[in-house]
């Protein structure tokens, strides 16, 4: 049981860290908040994706790189141009890498506008942090694991970061239902977007990009919306005016 908790709060920290401040803030900036609340948000990041963080600025750009050509042969990930997901997945690391050793420099549309810590950046980044990560998730497992089939979830806690994405990438684009035609291939994959809190109402959120609540119709919740919406109620962040009007 132990094992399982801990496991269930790993993906779900490190998936809300990915989706509220890589994705909602970094990426759209669809609130603003503070530069003593950003660092907070940036360090929370760093700790709940442990030996899987990804780098704030090189995920923006290709986040963004994603929107401007969603399903054509530019998009950093579009499961449309790869036999299968682990082909993609070593594809978007490459251009992930690129960007986040510098190595390749955006267009001028898609780089700026995204919050820089290089300290955390390098640390979190480095080969030496992204072991010690590791060792801790093994000893937390040698610890309290109570059967040998536990230590098969410790590769997901490993990758967890790229895993996420690529789960969204794969199957927002390729199972479930459209509202909207967006000229692409995005899809809701309902119900499982709860368990990637809203990131898999993607057909949604291609459509209106910069909004703050992945869900359009009613069915369709997105659990992250209300808690922001109560951040930006204890002024810990400032939602867009549009956003509030939903």
């Amino acid at each position: 049981m132990i094992i399982l908790i801990f496991f269930l709060a790993h993906w779900f920290l490190s998936l809300f860290f990915q989706t509220f401040f890589l994705h909602r803030y970094v990426s759209h900036k669809m609130f603003s908040t503070n530069k003593f609340n950003e660092r907070i948000f940036y360090l929370l990041t760093f700790v709940f994706q442990g030996s899987s963080f990804l780098n704030p600025r090189a995920y923006a750009i290709m986040h963004r790189e994603h929107h401007a050509f969603s399903d054509t042969e530019k998009d950093p990930h579009s499961p449309h141009f790869f036999k299968d997901v682990f082909q993609m997945m070593m594809y978007t690391a490459t251009s992930y890498k690129a960007y986040e050793s510098r190595l390749k420099e955006p267009d001028a549309q898609f780089g700026g506008h995204y919050p820089e810590w290089k300290f955390i950046d390098t640390v979190g980044s480095s080969l030496a942090t992204r072991i010690g990560f590791g060792v801790l998730y093994v000893s937390f497992y040698v610890a309290f694991a109570t059967h040998w089939w536990m230590f098969l979830l410790l590769p997901v806690h490993f990758l967890m970061g790229p895993i996420q994405g690529a789960i969204v990438n794969w199957c927002g684009h390729k199972y479930g239902y459209s509202n909207f035609d967006n000229n692409d291939k995005s899809k809701n994959t309902t119900p499982f977007d709860f368990l990637l809190l809203g990131e898999l109402f993607q057909n949604n959120h291609h459509k209106r990009p910069n909004n703050a609540n992945f869900g359009a119709r009613w069915f369709e919740v997105d659990p992250v919306y209300p808690i922001m919406k109560f951040m930006h109620w204890i002024r810990l962040i400032k939602l867009k005016p549009a956003t509030l009007n939903r």
